[in-house]
């Protein structure tokens, strides 16, 4: 995986690229990663040429989503980030409705994939797009490591910077 620039970065920042590769290169099945920030806005992502690459490779992926799209949601770490925020929405509002307290985590299971979605503790969210045949509980292991180590951290100042951070990423 070529991981984003993060020179220049804080060493929170850096971390966090460096917490995010590993969960997409360590967890089997993981195509891509996204931290969103709790107005929606993309925070930190996985390389989204790493799903193209991975594409690529027809061992690893004989079957083929309808329309060309292979591994993730168009390939877009933005489409991602979308499709994570209005899950997020839709789970919060059910919960409320039903007087289920907070949202920890939410899982949709699709015939070519799987997407998690787990909170973190500034009301920012995890999202990962997964294999249909993924370990569902190995995923959301590591999802619940990286949330722990990754909450007390992300503070607003880091938000900010991360913010900043992906808006260089897309005008490059």
């Amino acid at each position: 995986m070529t991981a984003p620039s993060t020179f220049g970065l804080s060493n929170a920042a850096q971390n966090l690229h460096w917490l995010l590769s590993n969960l997409v290169e360590e967890v089997p099945g993981v195509h891509s990663v996204a931290v969103v920030s709790s107005d929606g806005l993309l925070l930190l992502s996985s390389d989204p040429t790493h799903a193209e690459r991975r594409a690529e490779r027809p061992a690893e992926n004989a079957e083929q989503a309808p329309g060309g799209r292979r591994d993730g949601p168009r390939g877009s770490s933005a489409d991602l980030a979308t499709i994570v925020s209005g899950i997020a929405s839709l789970t919060v509002g059910a919960a409320r409705l039903m007087d289920g307290g907070g949202v920890k985590q939410t899982m949709v299971a699709m015939d070519r994939g799987s997407v998690f979605v787990m909170s973190i503790s500034d009301g920012s969210l995890l999202g990962v797009h997964a294999a249909p045949d993924c370990d569902m509980s190995v995923v959301a292991y590591h999802m619940a490591l990286f949330v722990g180590r990754a909450g007390h951290v992300l503070t607003p100042e880091l938000r900010s910077e991360l913010r900043k951070s992906m808006e260089l990423e897309g005008d490059r």
